[in-house]
Parts: C-alpha cells; sequence; structure tokens
C-alpha cells in the first residue's frame, strides 16, 4: 500500500506540473521545459540526470509473489570533441521480492549493474541521432538469487528521430557471458526497447515504450508495454522530470508472468 501512495503522488504531482506550466505565462520557462523533456526523452542527450525509476509487480507466478525494482541510473555525458560525445549510463537495480520461488521466501538486495557508454554526434541531423558503444554486465548482487555473478560485455546501440515534439527509436544491446562463476549458467542475453513519446511546449508528455529481454540460453521471453505520462516541475530549486504508469507483462516464461504492475520515476535533472 505505501508503494501504491508513492505512486499516486508520483502521479499527482505529474499532473499538477502539467496543468500548472500550461498556465504559465513566460514563455522561456515553458521553453526550457520543452527542451528539457525533449533530452529526457533522448538518452544520448548530452544532459547530467540521476533517475530513480520504481518498478513494482504483484500477483507474479504460482505463488502469488510480488517484485519491486528501484533502478538507480545516473547519466553522466563527456565531450570529447566539438562533434562527438561519450555518454556514460549505469543500470543499478535494487531488488526485494515476496514468494518468487517458494510460498513464504524472501530477497532482497541489489542485482548485477548494467553500464552502457554510448559514442554519440554532439548534433543531430535533420533530428536524427544515435549512438553505439559497449554494454557491461557487472555482477554486483547482493543475493545468489538476484544475480547471474557472470562478467559480460556486449556491444549496445541506439536510434532515434525527433521533430515536433515527437521521439520514436530504439534502444537495444546484447550481451554474453565472459567470465565468472563456473557452476552458473552462461549468459547470451539480448535486450531491446524500442519507445515513443510526445511532449507539449510545457514539458508534459506522453509515451509508450517496450522492455524485451530475450534469454538466448534459456530459450525464453520477458516483454512489457509501458505506457507513461510525464511532466518537468521544479521541487524547490532543483529541476525534476516526473514519471508514472501502468506496466503491463505480455510475455513470461514457465507462466511467472505478474498480473498487475506499476512504474513511477523520478529524475534529477542538472542542464548546463
Amino acid at each position: 500500500m505505501k508503494l501504491k501512495r508513492i505512486a499516486l503522488l508520483f502521479s499527482i504531482c505529474a499532473l499538477y506540473s502539467v496543468t500548472t506550466s500550461a498556465q504559465e505565462e513566460q514563455k522561456p520557462v515553458a521553453t526550457d521545459a520543452a527542451e528539457l523533456a525533449k533530452k529526457l526523452a533522448n538518452p544520448v542527450a548530452s544532459l547530467i540526470s540521476l533517475p530513480f525509476q520504481n518498478n513494482l509487480d504483484v500477483g507474479i507466478g504460482a505463488y502469488n509473489g510480488s517484485r519491486n525494482t528501484l533502478n538507480i541510473q545516473p547519466v553522466i555525458p563527456i565531450k570529447l570533441s566539438a562533434k562527438l560525445n561519450l555518454i556514460t549510463r549505469v543500470v543499478l537495480p535494487v531488488v526485494t521480492q515476496y514468494n518468487i520461488y517458494s510460498e513464504g521466501t524472501q530477497q532482497s538486495g541489489l542485482s548485477d549493474a548494467v553500464v552502457s557508454a554510448w559514442l554519440s554526434p554532439a548534433e543531430a541531423k535533420n533530428g536524427l541521432i544515435w549512438g553505439a558503444g559497449p554494454a557491461f554486465l557487472v555482477p554486483t548482487a547482493t543475493n545468489d538469487l538476484l544475480g547471474t555473478k557472470k562478467f559480460g560485455i556486449g556491444p549496445t546501440a541506439l536510434v532515434l528521430k525527433q521533430s515536433n515534439g515527437w521521439t520514436v527509436g530504439a534502444l537495444v544491446n546484447q550481451i554474453w557471458s565472459v567470465a565468472g562463476d563456473a557452476n552458473r549458467a552462461n549468459v547470451n542475453q539480448m535486450f531491446l526497447q524500442p519507445f515513443l513519446n510526445f511532449n507539449w511546449k510545457s514539458g508534459a508528455g506522453l509515451g509508450v515504450n517496450s522492455e524485451i529481454t530475450q534469454n538466448w540460453e534459456g530459450s525464453t521471453t520477458t516483454a512489457y508495454i509501458n505506457p507513461t505520462v510525464s511532466g518537468v516541475t521544479k521541487l524547490g530549486k532543483q529541476i525534476v522530470s516526473l514519471v508514472v504508469g501502468p506496466r503491463i507483462q505480455v510475455v513470461a516464461p514457465n507462466g511467472s508472468n505478474s498480473a498487475f504492475g506499476i512504474r513511477a520515476a523520478v529524475t534529477f535533472v542538472f542542464p548546463k
């Protein structure tokens, strides 16, 4: 219930930011919000940000389990030259789950981190943006059931187009394990995330993405659809983006699908 209240609070704040920003008379402020929303929709934008993305899934599998995953995702751009940026992102999951493997069981702690680095042109051409580089799987899990105990590496790439408030694109990575516990299964996994967003000049936005994980080693697929509503506002002097929406699981391995899910995120933005 506490998590649902937090998600509701994010929803109210996001809707509040939509209405207040739409009524703002100072056009430069609206323009700033629109530009920030545009950059936040772009994973390789030259913008320092610190997202905290919380995913709650309930009614999982045969034991009616639940899982809460807080993804801490700092994004730091590095200017390599006048024409080239290096965008780095870490995704560090903090997981608490109940009744996933059997009734009455619980696991909590860190899961494995994914570190990505994209080389990307500093300037978009006709709204077209792309990035490519390596992705690393880092075995940071504090519980054997929350991680792979493997170190992995592979390529990652993304491409997107931005025009008239719209952002459409896709992100993909493929990771293979190259070291780690010999007694654990090898990692051979692809992650694909197509996304579509529309942002108004107020900074408010609607979006949808799909998160598809293909485990080639285990021949399993997991897929979610995530519709969201978002807004850009301030908490004191700190600029933040608020996002909330349902998580709809459409594919799950071995009948482990969730009955319901919700995503709520707050991103602290540090524009230059």
